[in-house]
């Protein structure tokens, strides 16, 4: 996976959280780049800290 700069995250980005189920803002998203080339955005959850993952365009 390829981080990319943090300029393209201009706004906070929502995820959905497992462990507290629900959709919630990720802290500290960064944008990245999966294998295959699809985007990606990876963050944590701001309640319980676990890893938060959407796929798409940031």
């Amino acid at each position: 996976m390829q981080i990319l700069p943090p300029l393209i995250i201009d706004k906070m980005t929502t995820g959905y959280c497992v462990k507290c189920r629900t959709k919630r803002e990720m802290k500290d998203p960064k944008a990245i780049t999966m294998k295959n080339g699809r985007p990606a955005t990876k963050g944590t959850c701001p309640t319980c800290s676990t890893k938060m993952f959407r796929i798409g365009k940031t």
